[in-house]
């Protein structure tokens, strides 16, 4: 039995992503296919347009079995710690044989021989990247230079590295070969706009477009052009009771935060140096808001991105020694369910039978079966749920939903 696995956020599900679902499907004959998907906060360092559980919907609605929960901890990381959580988690359910995934190339062999070069990591590529890093290139620039100067052949392929999810991409492909995993990467052509692509299209209109004209207020009608319907439905009535959930939403959160802690410095959170907690400490007085701080922080060598990453960290309350103790773990002690479709329910007997870690379909009954560290992770992800769901209950003028008692998505 052939299952598919397929690592996403969802921010939100679109026309791209039902596309790559069905063409998943079709390339590999699979009977299943399992989502890991990241909660209420996403990989660029900012809260989820709508909740978890929304997103979950729409994704069974269009093609999705079980959709999994990538915990915070790797959720809001940087690419390559999200696709080793990501990739473990999948590894682990046991039933999982192929890891598909949209790119921009859309060539699985070239992505491959890219992640073999940055897993052995050979000395001149690691002396060049040293050289360029030297010369004040921010590190996603460096790694290229390196690569391009020690394999003329990647010169052709430059692009490659500059589009998200062919970086992605490579990540997925090194945390598979560095776990001796048996997934068997598939890679999907992107159709359509690019992730960096801002005005909406017609047919396949990327996730940031659609978020940014939510934003900027524009009038919803346009979902129904560049999501499937059922999709944009559960999406448009979510929005009509919180409004589009943004980073600027947590800033007085984060200014709390920071104004607390500015003394003992930032260090101890992930990713942060010792160069940006100074930074932080600096610019503090400063402070507007969350968005604006990032661009008051960001340098030539630190992108938006990565500044607003780690100010997610230290808002979240994400350690360094959190991703110490997940790596000592396996980095996935344990699958979360959000949500599957009934017609599934012998994929989750498989799973069951087969996984090397607990399958988590009730949090209330986590703590008689999960170990001591997997638990702390659970609920360091509950209490980060709860963050969320605080703020977008502010925004409805309602209490906050439990995370313990929120049910599962079964369709």
């Amino acid at each position: 039995m052939r299952v598919n696995g397929i690592i996403a956020e969802y921010n939100p599900f679109h026309n791209g992503h039902k596309y790559q679902l069905t063409e998943s499907q079709r390339c590999t004959d699979a009977r299943y296919t399992v989502i890991v998907m990241s909660g209420n906060f996403v990989q660029r360092g900012a809260p989820a347009l709508v909740n978890k559980y929304k997103r979950t919907e729409m994704a069974l609605l269009n093609g999705a079995d079980l959709v999994l929960e990538l915990p915070a901890l790797y959720a809001t990381a940087s690419a390559e710690y999200f696709a080793t959580g990501a990739v473990a988690l999948l590894d682990q359910l046991g039933v999982v044989t192929d890891l598909c995934f949209g790119s921009e190339c859309g060539d699985a062999q070239l992505l491959r021989q890219i992640a073999e070069i940055l897993l052995e990591e050979p000395k001149a590529y690691s002396q060049s990247l040293k050289q360029y890093l030297r010369q004040g290139l921010s590190y996603p620039n460096a790694r290229t230079e390196a690569l391009i100067q020690n394999y003329p052949f990647l010169n052709q392929h430059k692009a490659v590295f500059s589009s998200p999810n062919n970086i992605l991409g490579i990540e997925y492909i090194k945390a598979i070969l560095k776990s001796r995993s048996s997934l068997e990467p598939v890679t999907i052509r992107r159709a359509g706009a690019g992730y960096h692509s801002r005005l909406p299209q017609d047919d396949q209109c990327s996730a940031l477009a659609i978020r940014q004209a939510l934003y900027a207020g524009t009038d919803e009608s346009f979902l129904n052009s560049n999501m499937p319907d059922d999709a944009a439905k559960v999406l448009s009535a979510e929005l009509t009771k919180t409004g589009p959930i943004r980073s600027n939403d947590f800033s007085d959160m984060l200014y709390y935060k920071l104004t607390t802690e500015k003394n003992a410095g930032f260090e101890k959170y992930l990713d942060v140096s010792s160069d940006l907690s100074d930074r932080i400490c600096r610019q503090l007085d400063n402070y507007q808001n969350f968005e604006s701080f990032c661009d008051i922080l960001k340098t030539k060598e630190m992108t938006y991105t990565r500044i607003s990453r780690c100010l997610l960290h230290i808002l979240l309350n994400i350690r360094k020694s959190d991703m110490e103790r997940a790596k000592a773990m396996g980095h996935a002690p344990y699958a979360r369910v959000l949500g599957f479709r009934r017609a599934a329910s012998p994929l989750l007997g498989e799973i069951k039978e087969h996984a090397d870690i607990p399958l988590v379909t009730k949090l209330a009954d986590a703590e008689s079966f999960l170990g001591r560290g997997a638990l702390d992770m659970l609920r360091q992800n509950i209490k980060i749920s709860q963050i969320y769901n605080g703020i977008a209950a502010h925004r409805a003028g309602i209490s906050p939903a439990n995370e313990i008692s929120t049910p599962l998505v079964i369709l």
